[in-house]
């Protein structure tokens, strides 16, 4: 029987995996079967088997890297500012305090090309469903907790944090879908599959939207908030396009492009360390555009042709041209 008094002890976040990796695994067959049914075509084998590679790769690095980051944030934890009492209101701080660290940590993912290098794995698939959830970010055990360590030092228990962690990325799997178009009056609280839907696609409109993953408040408070449009269909993926389907080449992908944009003869050594940290699509010439560039001249002439022509905007017109695509492949 499930123990729930067992998730807020030591075996917390093993006690919320492994009871609710059986229910994904029903829920993947049943839309698998419905997209099957429907014709929708939104699984694709070889997809899903990338999607669970990641997921175990990500799974053993964790448990790797589990001593050193329990460490880390315990000594956080020894000169921690407060103390807090256990009660209904500490774990409410806790899983709040966790969600915006999350927001913040996949903030950075997005916005600095190092991190964006480890995460664009959970982005270069053309599919969207929920076995995506499980396209993990490889290499990301190597620094998560470094984002997570200020709230043990605020004085909540890394345990604690690690259990709200485990369970609000549960949830965010279950928005990893296309079957769910709605949540009615809850797409004003939570991240909802719409919402995530926005987050994974390629669109100018929609990049490096929609960062949270339990609460949508914190991209409200912060601009990052952008609404599913209708007008503006979704498309899945990554630009450039990577055309190879080789797991190992679409996790180091960005890592090789990477080590060419550092090798390049005569650069200095504040510009190699740019190309590290500098916003994905910067470069040290000026010839490269950053999505926050793409997303301002995109702004601006949907603004001049809202202007001249009354009839709605073609949808292929919010895409990237063969011309302009992102070289920070977001």
């Amino acid at each position: 029987m499930f123990d729930f008094s067992n998730m807020f002890k030591t075996e917390g976040p093993d006690v919320v995996y492994s009871w609710t990796i059986p229910v994904f695994a029903v829920i993947i067959f049943v839309e698998m079967a419905y997209s099957h049914f429907n014709k929708e075509k939104i699984y694709e084998t070889r997809d899903v088997a990338t999607n669970v590679l990641f997921a175990l790769l990500n799974y053993g690095l964790d448990i790797i890297m589990k001593g050193f980051s329990l460490f880390v944030m315990m000594f956080f934890y020894h000169h921690r500012l407060f103390d807090w009492q256990e009660g209904i209101w500490y774990w409410i701080a806790v899983f709040l305090a966790q969600d915006f660290a999350y927001y913040v940590h996949h903030y950075v993912d997005h916005h600095s090309r190092v991190f964006w290098a480890v995460h664009i794995t959970h982005h270069n698939s053309d599919y969207f469903n929920i076995s995506t959830g499980f396209r993990s970010p490889v290499f990301q055990p190597l620094y998560r907790y470094l984002f997570f360590s200020p709230l043990a030092f605020m004085g909540f228990h890394p345990w604690h944090i690690l259990v709200a962690y485990s369970a609000i990325q549960i949830y965010g799997t279950f928005v990893h879908t296309q079957s769910i178009k709605s949540m009615g009056f809850l797409e004003y609280i939570l991240v909802t599959p719409s919402h995530h839907r926005v987050h994974h696609a390629c669109n100018i409109k929609y990049l490096d939207r929609n960062m949270g993953m339990g609460l949508i408040i914190w991209d409200k408070i912060f601009g990052t908030f952008e609404k599913e449009d209708p007008e503006v269909p979704v498309k899945y993926g990554v630009y450039p396009k990577i055309t190879s389907k080789d797991p190992a080449t679409m996790l180091f992908y960005e890592w090789r492009r990477i080590g060419k944009d550092i090798r390049q003869p005569g650069l200095s050594l504040k510009n190699r360390v740019k190309y590290l940290f500098y916003s994905p699509g910067w470069r040290h010439d000026g010839t490269g555009k950053t999505v926050k560039q793409y997303q301002k001249e995109y702004r601006e002439r949907m603004k001049y042709k809202s202007l001249l022509v009354k009839d709605p905007v073609s949808e292929t017109e919010y895409q990237y041209s063969p011309a302009e695509k992102p070289s920070g492949d977001q």
